[in-house]
């Protein structure tokens, strides 16, 4: 089987998922986050190299404070269980987004937990946090303006370099669970190429063997990257 080896996650259906089981939204925000694991578990075991998770969203602030206040602290207290995760599965992990928004006591979580793993050479793991892909684009290009580059200097790989991701390949496969057809403004520059799979499984609910099927559906796609197959001789 062909493995991806960048897969890329929107974590969708933690509240609806809740809600069908007559809990409140954060108890689905807790259960998806417990989830996590098993994927990037699940994920390590297959052979795919790069995991980068949909977290938190710059639009998340709109929903109401309770939650956002739950959600903040879930993320405070994920960190922990990343660090440790990170120590005993040899895995690098990085937080994209503009952290400046956060409260200080996550991004001292974030920088401990971006160096403590920065030599760690099994899976990557990013989690977008206060990310949005048009806000990742204006950010890159106030930096390049301040770094005064001319337009003449401006190429798909130097507009690159200023992203988030600059230390990341493309995504190969999206996965967005819980039925939603749309990209919410998810690194929509690296995914010029991406191939994708929607299910209707809540994330709470999307096990290993979903993972799995939705690679099975990568196998199935045939990457062109703009090209045009060539006929085969018969």
């Amino acid at each position: 089987m062909k493995i991806p080896n960048h897969v890329a996650i929107i974590l969708d259906g933690n509240g609806r998922w809740a809600k069908s089981k007559g809990m409140p939204r954060n108890y689905g925000h807790m259960q998806g986050a417990r989830n996590v694991e098993n994927i990037l578990s699940a994920a390590y075991d297959m052979g795919i190299r790069y995991v980068t998770m949909y977290a938190f969203s710059t639009e998340n602030w709109n929903r109401p404070k309770e939650e956002v206040d739950a959600l903040m602290n879930l993320l405070h207290q994920y960190m922990k269980t990343c660090l440790r995760t990170a120590k005993k599965n040899n895995m690098r992990c990085r937080v994209i987004g503009d952290l400046t928004r956060l409260d200080a006591s996550i991004q001292r979580r974030i920088r401990q937990l971006e160096e403590t793993s920065r030599d760690y050479d099994g899976m990557n793991f990013t989690i977008a946090i206060n990310y949005g892909s048009r806000d990742e684009m204006v950010r890159a290009m106030r930096r390049m303006a301040e770094d005064k580059r001319k337009p003449e200097e401006i190429t798909e790989e130097l507009f690159s370099s200023y992203l988030d991701t600059r230390e990341l390949p493309d995504p190969d496969l999206l996965i967005r669970t819980s039925g939603e057809m749309r990209l919410s403004n998810y690194l929509l520059w690296q995914m010029a190429y991406t191939e994708f799979y929607f299910t209707d499984i809540p994330w709470p609910a999307f096990t290993p063997e979903n993972l799995r099927e939705a690679v099975a559906y990568y196998n199935k796609r045939e990457r062109r990257f703009g090209g045009v197959k060539e006929e085969q001789d018969v």
